[in-house]
């Protein structure tokens, strides 16, 4: 094969269709196979580090709940993969890899409702797919990746939390990556380490699952359900809920008027 076609898309075997005759479908099917790939890595990543540090764990909390250490290497796993999943593809699908989140963007109006649709079932595939393929290609219980809710938790309490949450990760996300910025493009950073931050709050409380498909992903792959599962669809999509609404509030009130100037490089800013 000539060399100068190793560089070419499908090795020059076919011409890439030009941008204005893209159809509003082959966009979706483009998205919809990014945000695949990025779900699908991200959990598949962060069930594996999960699953490695509880197996692994020399220690353990109260009623055998988990260690401080433990939660912290966990929140780790979760935090970076997504960190590294979203800045890989978000130029590709938005980086979304979490039905609340497309929610969140719904509801704001920077997604289509279309494209919506169009996520949602592809991130639920990808999680049972990561679980599934976890559980079939390492040593462990898929089930230890489970979220569940402390001894000392009620369901109410579990609820409240995952929602509190699940609206810093999507307000996190609506203001880093959909509000167009000068440090947009370093938003994985801040969506990874604010995912890390929820993690650490949360994982010995609820599991910090903040993400339906993260939740119901592992419940397929181990045929366990709990009888609490609806907590970590309804906790984060009202927290996705919350997020979009203080959202449309900081819009609505000009909030750049209330502290002009933040993202100003200074004197020397170049104009035009």
């Amino acid at each position: 094969m000539p060399e100068s076609r190793l560089g070419q898309p499908m090795f020059g075997m076919g011409t890439p269709t030009p941008s204005e005759a893209q159809s509003e479908a082959r966009k979706h099917f483009v998205a919809a196979s990014g945000e695949f790939v990025g779900t699908f890595l991200f959990l598949f990543m962060a069930f594996l580090g999960h699953l490695m540090t509880v197996t692994t764990a020399g220690d353990a909390g109260p009623n055998q709940t988990l260690s401080a250490s433990s939660v912290v290497y966990i929140s780790l796993s979760y935090g970076f993969s997504l960190l590294i999943a979203a800045w890989m593809l978000y130029r590709v699908s938005g980086g979304l890899f979490n039905p609340a989140v497309t929610l969140g963007l719904v509801l704001t109006g920077t997604l289509p409702v279309v494209r919506g649709l169009v996520l949602f079932p592809v991130q639920i595939i990808a999680a049972m797919c990561a679980a599934a393929v976890v559980s079939c290609i390492v040593p462990g219980d898929i089930a230890i990746t489970l979220t569940t809710l402390n001894p000392d938790m009620s369901v109410a309490q579990g609820f409240f939390l995952e929602m509190f949450l699940t609206a810093q990760l999507v307000f996190t996300i609506l203001i880093l990556a959909a509000e167009k910025s000068k440090d947009t493009f370093i938003a994985p950073i801040g969506i990874g380490i604010s995912l890390f931050v929820i993690e650490i709050a949360g994982v010995y409380y609820t599991g910090a699952s903040v993400n339906p498909a993260r939740s119901f992903g592992p419940c397929v792959a181990s045929r366990s359900f709990t009888t609490y599962h609806w907590i970590y669809w309804f906790g984060p999509f009202l927290g996705a809920i919350v997020a979009a609404g203080f959202y449309h509030f900081l819009k609505f009130m000009n909030y750049e008027d209330a502290n002009p100037g933040q993202d100003s490089a200074g004197a020397d800013e170049e104009v035009g």
